[in-house]
């Protein structure tokens, strides 16, 4: 998903869509749509992110990292996890590896990688990268202190 299209898919999330958006916001109708199809005026990041806080999404994240030739990953809220959740969460990483073992062999026994194809593995490698996140997210915090959190996090 493109910018511009976040930008059209968190106003059909909002209930009211174009109006109400934009009342929410506190512009008219038109000066929102002029910051979305940028008619003389350009979308602040600070209005898509607060559009995207009111249409309870994260379409705009998304086609950010997209852009940026990353994926968004949605860190899991941590209260009572122990090390079953990260067994859980290991056994499913590890399953779709598998699956995109086994789709990468198939993509590649004709020699060419279709659209199709291309897509699949890639869905599967965006999920593998989520859990993968979502892993590390949960250990972090179940066994990392904030002063250690916070000392790795600056020097990355």
């Amino acid at each position: 998903m493109e910018i511009r299209n976040s930008y059209l898919a968190m106003i059909r999330a909002f209930a009211g869509g174009w109006d109400a958006m934009a009342a929410a916001l506190g512009y008219t109708r038109d000066a929102l749509e002029n910051r979305i199809y940028e008619k003389k005026v350009r979308m602040h990041v600070d209005t898509a992110l607060a559009m995207q806080k009111l249409s309870g999404t994260k379409f705009f994240a998304e086609a950010v990292a997209r852009e940026s030739g990353g994926t968004f990953v949605v860190l899991p809220v941590v209260d009572d996890l122990d090390n079953d959740e990260l067994l859980t969460k290991f056994t499913q990483i590890l399953q779709q590896l598998g699956e995109l073992a086994k789709r990468h062999h198939e993509a590649l026994e004709d020699g060419v990688v279709t659209d199709v194809e291309r897509r699949d593995l890639k869905r599967i490698a965006d999920t593998a990268h989520r859990r993968i996140e979502e892993l590390l997210a949960i250990t972090f915090r179940i066994y990392c202190d904030d002063e250690s959190e916070q000392t790795a996090t600056r020097r990355e």
